[in-house]
């Protein structure tokens, strides 16, 4: 049985249960069973807020992700809380422009993306989530034109469908940079 768990973690604001929502929604796309879990503190804007993705093959069977295969922090208080419980052999996206220090674990894979400063010399200042969202799945290996389309179809709401072309626009940045 093929199974991913993703932790996103970050401050309110930061679209954190947006690139969650949409990696669900590319599972859904995918054929794949998924589930979705989000959570906040009661501040919203500049807050915690975090959300578990489970991909698989199979029915899911608890929507809780304690130890993720994949943690995104895009802030130094979500890599501190959460470097961790990476599992061995994992993989952690950090937001290097928010966060300074390097990752002291030599057991997991680490992409240091400086996506908050790439989305604002682009135009796109609130989009360093879907950069960092764009270089997870170029690494992944899941970034095909079509099923990234049809995620971001479902995920971006009719009222803000000006968005799109933006949102896919960041993930490109995410996917080219090196």
């Amino acid at each position: 049985m093929s199974q991913k768990s993703f932790l996103f973690s970050g401050f309110g604001g930061q679209g954190i249960l947006f690139a969650g929502k949409f990696l669900a929604y590319k599972g859904l796309t995918d054929g794949k069973q998924v589930s979705w879990l989000p959570s906040y503190g009661p501040e919203m804007r500049g807050g915690t807020a975090s959300c578990g993705v489970i991909i698989s093959d199979e029915p899911v069977g608890s929507p809780i992700v304690t130890n993720p295969d994949i943690l995104v922090a895009m802030n130094l208080p979500s890599l501190d809380k959460y470097e961790s419980a990476v599992n061995p052999g994992g993989i952690i996206f950090a937001d290097s422009t928010l966060i300074e220090r390097k990752v002291e674990r030599d057991d997991v894979t680490v992409y240091y993306i400086p996506a908050t400063k790439l989305a604002g010399e682009n135009g796109i200042p609130t989009l360093a989530n879907m950069v960092i969202m764009g270089k997870l799945l170029a690494v992944l290996g899941d970034n095909s034109e079509e099923g990234i389309a049809a995620a971001l179809g479902k995920v971006i709401s009719a009222r803000k469908a000006a968005m799109y072309d933006a949102n896919y626009t960041a993930m490109k940045l995410g996917a080219d940079y090196e």
